[in-house]
């Protein structure tokens, strides 16, 4: 195995056909605000950028901000933990997406194409269709696509329900963890996390430690060995965490082996081949990084290149040195809505900086959960430590920040720019 909140119908689901005809329709050529990517990402920036002008009586018209996304549907962020949730059988995967078109307010639109490449030097980027479309500002929020020709065999062991390999990293495949997991009666359980960078690192030891303790409440712990085959050289990348989840690990019996990344699966024969290597590829870019990132600076998350100041990053798809998750991007949002906005005003980035803040919502069973926040440098940054103690002890209300909480949040704030992650619903000020 590889790594409930309904919005209820209102104006903006009744405006859901009027929107998409509108983006398709669309022939606007030149953006003030360009936003590429309508993920967690890409809307929150649009809405919170849009509302930052308002707010200080310049505010933009209509379609002045734009945003560039060709998928039909928005899935919950974090999607990877959503999936744990699914794949846990805690909730249904038709419970984390919306139709894309009617996440979107009147006044920001949505343009159903994909970026084919970026020309910063003219201010524009061509689209899949061959248009030109040119921007004063460009917000990439392009997020990541995971690459399943990576592992030999992989693509070929999913799409067959017999296969007993899955992943909670696609929603086609989420909900067959939890048949993989309720089918095996007695044998071998490999859990398996790649080296390098990918979307919320702690999410395939989530799904282990939910299949030990189903395991253990079902009586079938003792026939079922676990392991853990991780491409990291530790169990987090946070020691403090770390080393709470690996005493867990020891305590719980499942086994590990660390810096060991899967290369090929034999569906047939029921085996899975590791190897010390990463050998992973990214695409090039001309605003992009040696590593293929957007390259922007770690504080104010504007291009590192003076002559591609107009550009901003945020998300997955930036070089930001941190993990790559939905929390950080509650707290990316704003400094970059801030640095964006005072650069069309002033000509210069304000004061805004952004520390690193991201989040791991560690599920460790039903009814537990390690919250671990940390910063720039791995330093913890804990929000309730001050309140309720040391956040490497599992706590049931944070098992329902995550079932609950979170998702409530998500799509009744976050996506409306109206969810500043530690703030909550509070607009940071910036001194």
């Amino acid at each position: 195995m590889l790594p409930p909140f309904p919005r209820v119908a209102g104006p903006r689901a009744r405006q859901t056909l009027a929107l998409a005809r509108y983006a398709s329709t669309s022939t606007k050529e030149k953006f003030r605000v360009l936003v590429v990517g309508a993920g967690s990402g890409g809307l929150t920036a649009a809405n919170q950028i849009y509302n930052r002008f308002k707010a200080a009586g310049k505010p933009l018209n209509a379609g002045d901000v734009g945003v560039l996304d060709a998928a039909d549907y928005h899935y919950y962020q974090p999607n990877v933990s959503f999936r744990t949730l699914v794949g846990s059988g805690l909730s249904k995967k038709t419970d984390f997406r919306r139709p894309l078109a009617s996440l979107f307010p009147p006044h920001i639109m949505h343009i159903a194409e994909n970026v084919k490449s970026f020309y910063p030097e003219s201010s524009s980027v061509t689209t899949t269709s061959g248009r030109t479309i040119s921007y004063d500002s460009l917000v990439v929020a392009a997020g990541l696509k995971t690459n399943w020709d990576g592992v030999a065999g992989l693509p070929q062991a999913l799409a067959d329900p017999y296969s007993g390999v899955s992943s909670i990293y696609s929603y086609d495949t989420c909900d067959k963890v939890l048949h993989d997991v309720d089918a095996l009666r007695s044998g071998n359980a490999i859990f398996t996390q790649p080296a390098g960078v990918i979307k919320c690192s702690g999410a395939p030891q989530k799904i282990m430690w939910m299949t030990w303790d189903k395991y253990q409440k079902s009586g079938r712990g003792n026939n079922i060995k676990i392991d853990f085959m991780t491409g990291m050289p530790a169990m987090f990348s946070v020691k403090k965490y770390s080393d709470a989840l690996n005493a867990l690990r020891i305590e719980r019996g499942i086994g590990a082996e660390f810096q060991h990344n899967l290369i090929s699966i034999d569906a047939a024969n029921r085996k899975a081949t590791f190897k010390k290597d990463d050998g992973s590829t990214v695409d090039r870019s001309p605003i992009a990084d040696a590593a293929g990132w957007v390259e922007i600076d770690q504080a104010t998350l504007r291009h590192v290149k003076p002559e591609f100041g107009n550009i901003f990053a945020l998300g997955d798809c930036s070089s930001l040195p941190t993990s790559k998750t939905i929390a950080a991007i509650t707290s990316q949002a704003p400094v970059l809505t801030e640095n964006l906005f005072s650069v069309m005003d002033t000509g210069k980035v304000s004061s805004a900086k952004y520390d690193g803040y991201t989040s791991c919502p560690l599920l460790t069973g039903y009814g537990e959960l390690m919250l671990t926040e940390f910063k720039y440098g791995l330093v913890p940054k804990e929000s309730f430590a001050n309140y309720m103690g040391d956040q490497t002890k599992r706590r049931r209300l944070f098992y329902h920040f995550k079932k609950d909480l979170f998702p409530w949040a998500y799509w009744n704030r976050m996506v409306d720019g109206k969810w500043f992650g530690p703030s909550g619903p509070f607009r940071p000020k910036f001194v």
